[in-house]
């Protein structure tokens, strides 16, 4: 069936785009949610609209995105923790806690979901915790952290 898509879907495509899925996925899914109307002629004119609109928005936070990582990549975000003798944390420095850090000590608002992290920081020194902004804009953030 033949749609034109009216949200952002996982593997099948974005806002404003023309796609091709099985009936049943249209008819049980798509159509019902609204998250796509059947193409026409007219709504193909409209889809134009809502791509143009959404290179617009994604032209903006991108620029946005880039801004944020001008001023983050020279920053170092400084954290102070417990540690042992041998530099290991009582306890650990997660996303949450690096985030609000970034808030305090620069003024730049991060969402703990943005920062890019595998296992949380156990050590003290210098770390690099990559941060994805936007799908095109990933960059380091350096963590120092310190003994109270």
């Amino acid at each position: 069936m033949h749609l034109i898509l009216r949200a952002d879907l996982d593997g099948v495509g974005k806002k404003g785009d023309v796609v091709d899925v099985a009936d049943g996925y249209a008819r049980n899914f798509l159509l019902p949610k609204g998250h796509a109307i059947k193409a026409s002629k007219g709504a193909e004119e409209q889809a134009q609209a809502m791509r143009r609109s959404r290179d617009i928005k994604d032209a903006a936070a991108r620029g946005a995105a880039e801004e944020v990582a001008t001023r983050l990549v020279p920053t170092t975000i400084k954290l102070s923790a417990k540690s042992g003798p041998e530099g290991r944390l009582f306890g650990s420095i997660g996303a949450a806690e690096i985030a609000s850090a970034i808030v305090e000590q620069t003024g730049i608002d991060i969402d703990r979901k943005q920062l890019v992290m595998v296992e949380p920081i156990k050590e003290l020194g210098t770390h690099t915790v990559p941060a994805k902004l936007h799908a095109d804009v990933e960059f380091p953030v350096t963590i120092e952290v310190v003994t109270l």
